[in-house]
């Protein structure tokens, strides 16, 4: 099913992204890299997919970093248009400050921060036949309460919403997906200016005066990046082959190895890796459970790595142990370096090696560097 085709759609990236702190310091959110691949890129893949290839995305944290990353789009066959937001307003707010470039007939907003391989011509071809304003995403959520859910009646139009409900007093169990589609009708309903959020705001005041709000439940993967916790279960559901999405690299017998990527031949490699480009595993390095390295990395001889997320840039050296860890861009972790359960962008001082030595005869291991004072 192909009824987007000729669509233009909005990708919202301009959030600051905070819960991704420290990562996002150096990097707005839209470049986060999931599987070696910016989330954003995934996403302009899904709608690609679909045939929507005229995409606007607000910017506002780091905004030049975006467009020069992707550019206008031609090498993708995408038409990318950028609309740099000096101040925030919201997620409607800034869908407002695109109107000119959407209100010429029925568009798709999603979150730039979503990870899914949803049927978005599915849920256009809903909104189409049943003649909605505005339809939102919908999936079922086992947790309700992380999630503002809708109600809807049995031709699955939204008659109302529950924000966080507890287990006990939930109605529904069907979450926003952060995934819209909407007839520029819905710019008349959003004031001129001001914070204007969907979920809260927009949503509840199309229901309320008795508009048609859609509801259309959607299956697949689907999960926001927006926290550590969330980041590192989509990028190993990535690696697992969970998610319908292409990933870099062709498939060995140790998960993906991009172009110009060598893993030791007497490497000890239990579980799922992805290596990038130009990125080298030395000799007797152990690479367990789920590892995930970027483009032109260095893992020293020696190195264990378990369970962790590794940037471009970066080096790991000799018989370092980095575990549940995600490592930033261009930071260099120092021979025999401890690190379990770090999010960092930052390099690592080098160790005091008498210390370390004796933490590692005792058996036991800093939870945290220890840096050279």
């Amino acid at each position: 099913m192909k009824s987007s085709s000729g669509m233009k759609a909005m990708v919202l990236a301009a959030g600051v992204g905070s819960r991704l702190d420290p990562l996002t310091r150096l990097i707005p959110k839209p470049l986060v890299p999931i599987a070696n691949r910016p989330v954003m890129e995934h996403i302009l893949s899904l709608l690609k997919r679909h045939n929507i290839a005229t995409v606007i995305s607000n910017l506002h944290h780091l905004p030049e970093q975006v467009p020069a990353y992707f550019g206008d789009g031609k090498n993708r066959q995408l038409s990318l248009t950028y609309k740099h937001e000096t101040k925030l307003s919201g997620d409607a707010g800034g869908v407002r400050s695109c109107r000119e470039f959407l209100e010429d007939g029925t568009f798709l907003v999603i979150m730039g921060d979503l990870i899914t391989d949803a049927d978005i011509s599915y849920v256009v071809h809903q909104h189409k036949t049943k003649g909605a304003i505005a339809t939102i995403a919908l999936q079922k959520v086992a947790d309700v309460r992380h999630f503002g859910v809708a109600v809807v009646d049995s031709d699955s139009f939204i008659k109302g919403f529950q924000e966080k409900p507890s287990p006990e007093e939930a109605i529904s169990d069907l979450a926003s997906t952060g995934i819209y589609v909407l007839e520029p009708e819905v710019f008349n309903h959003i004031p001129a200016e001001g914070d204007y959020g969907f979920g809260r705001q927009l949503f509840p005041a199309l229901v309320q005066k008795g508009l048609p709000v859609l509801g259309v439940q959607v299956f697949g993967y689907w999960s926001d990046i927006g926290t550590i916790e969330n980041y590192k279960i989509s990028s190993f559901d990535a690696l697992r082959g969970l998610i319908d999405m292409e990933l870099p690299g062709e498939v060995n017998q140790y998960g993906w190895l991009d172009q110009g990527a060598l893993i030791a031949s007497d490497c000890d490699v239990r579980g799922l890796v992805m290596l990038g480009k130009n990125s080298r595993v030395d000799a007797d390095a152990v690479l367990k459970g789920h590892v995930i390295i970027g483009d032109n990395c260095h893992v020293a001889a020696g190195a264990v790595i378990e369970d962790s997320i590794i940037w471009s840039g970066s080096t790991v050296g000799s018989k370092a142990r980095i575990t549940d860890s995600v490592i930033g861009s261009f930071v260099n972790l120092p021979d025999h370096c401890v690190l379990t359960g770090e999010v960092t962008n930052e390099s690592v001082k080098p160790f005091v090696q008498k210390r370390f030595a004796s933490e590692h005869r005792s058996g036991v291991h800093s939870q945290r560097p220890v840096i050279a004072g």
